[in-house]
């Protein structure tokens, strides 16, 4: 008796499709006509045969850079190095992307004056030493009856932080927590 359903069919296991090049270069160029630049020659419009034999006379690949134009242009040029060199780029204006930081502060409604402060330094620390600061009241059970002490709580976290730090939007509610973010001051020098 067989037990698999009609419309069953295994899971095909196999070589994984390989991702499309970027460009298109030597024979997998589809134009008949192209325009050839490069560095050690003037530009000029041929077909794609006597542009590939260019190419190999400089041992070279020919790239497709503009296949919207008409007729498409192809470039002469080391299709690996420049690969290389625009991975190289990509990571690094990745290096040099500033990276904020969102440090977190919980408090509940009802926090006493000692732990408001501790929590107060450890704030000062982050705003110091350039991270955001996101403080949250997390109001639990019942406890969201005192939205408004939560509100006042967060105003007064703000308020003492001002010289090191600026409020970026007031108290907000999102389900039963209430936040506020703080960004450093520039400090110029």
């Amino acid at each position: 008796m067989n037990t698999t359903p009609q419309n069953f069919r295994p899971r095909q296991f196999g070589p994984r499709p390989k991702k499309e090049a970027q460009h298109r270069i030597n024979n997998y160029i589809t134009a008949q006509t192209v325009r050839v630049v490069g560095e050690n020659f003037e530009p000029k419009i041929v077909s794609l045969r006597e542009a590939l034999a260019i190419a190999d006379q400089y041992e070279l690949d020919l790239v497709e850079i503009s296949p919207n134009a008409n007729p498409p242009v192809c470039k002469v040029m080391d299709y690996q190095k420049y690969l290389y060199e625009q991975k190289k780029k990509a990571k690094e204006i990745k290096a040099n992307s500033a990276k904020t930081v969102v440090k977190e502060i919980h408090m509940g409604p009802q926090t006493d004056d000692h732990d408001f402060n501790f929590k107060c330094v450890h704030a000062e620390k982050f705003l110091k030493d350039g991270y955001k600061v996101k403080v949250m009241v997390t109001f639990r059970g019942r406890a969201i009856i005192y939205k408004d002490q939560g509100e006042l709580l967060l105003l007064r976290f703000a308020q003492s932080l001002e010289e090191f730090g600026k409020l970026d939007q007031m108290p907000t509610l999102l389900g039963k927590n209430m936040t506020i973010m703080i960004s450093p001051k520039s400090t110029k020098k």
